[in-house]
């Protein structure tokens, strides 16, 4: 699977969110958008994760920037995860993988020095443009989960 990098168009996608409605990368027409692909709602590096987007979320706007996290978690999970930890951005659900493929998201890492297929902790900024299409402003892949939103807020100068 080839990374995607800058300049590249954005895979557009249409998932559910965590309340079961759909969200695509269209609805954030106009903006710019932080998509974020992580392994698994309510596991530790995930929480810490999502919860330093969260605590991030007005000065990200204030800067422009909406926040999507993705993962192959059901929505009835995302909503668990979304109401213990006080999330305020969609969580969006892939069970079948095809937007983290798309993404180059998902695909062979190493865990515990073994090899698996998982999914790769990943960071998109997607500029998105009137007409709904996406083109990719920063890609980030295997980004670490505690730290990744300060260092993230220091390269935006946010």
């Amino acid at each position: 699977m080839t990374q995607l990098k800058p300049g590249d168009t954005a895979p557009a996608f249409t998932l559910l969110d965590a309340d079961q409605r759909p969200v695509s990368l269209a609805d954030f027409a106009g903006g710019r958008v932080i998509v974020y692909f992580y392994p698994a709602a309510m596991t530790p590096g995930c929480t810490i994760q999502a919860v330093d987007f969260d605590g991030a979320l007005s000065d990200l706007a204030k800067a422009g920037y909406q926040v999507v996290g993705i993962s192959p978690d059901s929505p009835e999970k995302l909503a668990r995860f979304r109401e213990v930890e006080h999330l305020g951005f969609p969580l969006l659900a892939d069970p079948d993988l095809e937007v983290l493929k798309a993404y180059a998201a998902y695909g062979s890492k190493t865990l515990y020095g073994k090899a698996i297929e998982g999914v790769l902790r990943s960071t998109f900024i997607i500029d998105v443009t009137t007409d709904g299409v996406g083109k990719v402003a920063l890609a980030q892949y295997n980004v670490r989960a505690a730290g990744h939103v300060a260092k993230l807020r220091r390269d935006l100068g946010v």
